[in-house]
């Protein structure tokens, strides 16, 4: 059985290795070392200072380990991601353990991201993705759409509107 949980700051260095499969999601595509890799600039901005004002994390655990993560962070146009949409708009990150994979991991931490901005009161989600990764068909499903290219990635947003409210 799967469980979400809101992710703290703990739960960074996992956060790191899921950024890390999010980067070299393709199997056929060479891999640096983890700790290379690390240590790119790139890699460090996207999760320096964890914890700021509209940093949000959820964590999937799957038999007692961590299987996934889902992420999203604000962004200025002077310091952002490939995905930057505009400094309201959280850039999500998500990203499921080898192992774990096409078991409705990504969908269901996906689904809980939105719903974690949606209640949030954030206009929208944006993120980057290459047209080539099947991950794209899982954002398209769930509303993402295409709004601007960044190098060879897309850049996808969906916009958020508030929950319904119950009537009774």
């Amino acid at each position: 059985m799967t469980a979400i949980r809101p992710g703290d700051a703990r739960d960074l260095p996992f956060l790191e290795a899921m950024l890390y499969e999010a980067f070299f999601w393709d199997p056929a595509s060479p891999r640096p070392a983890f700790a290379e890799f690390r240590e790119s600039v790139e890699f460090r901005k996207l999760l320096a200072g964890w914890g700021r004002p509209g940093d949000r994390a959820l964590v999937a655990e799957a038999d007692g380990a961590p299987a996934g993560a889902a992420w999203f962070r604000l962004w200025t146009p002077e310091l952002h991601s490939y995905g930057f949409v505009d400094a309201r708009t959280p850039e999500l990150a998500i990203a499921v353990a080898a192992g774990r994979r096409g078991q409705g991991i990504g969908r269901a931490l996906l689904d809980a991201l939105v719903e974690t901005a949606r209640a949030g009161g954030f206009p929208a989600l944006s993120l980057s993705v290459s047209p080539e990764n099947p991950a794209r068909g899982l954002y398209e499903s769930a509303g993402f759409r295409r709004v601007g290219e960044s190098g060879t990635s897309w850049t996808l947003a969906l916009a958020l509107e508030p929950a319904a409210v119950p009537r009774g």
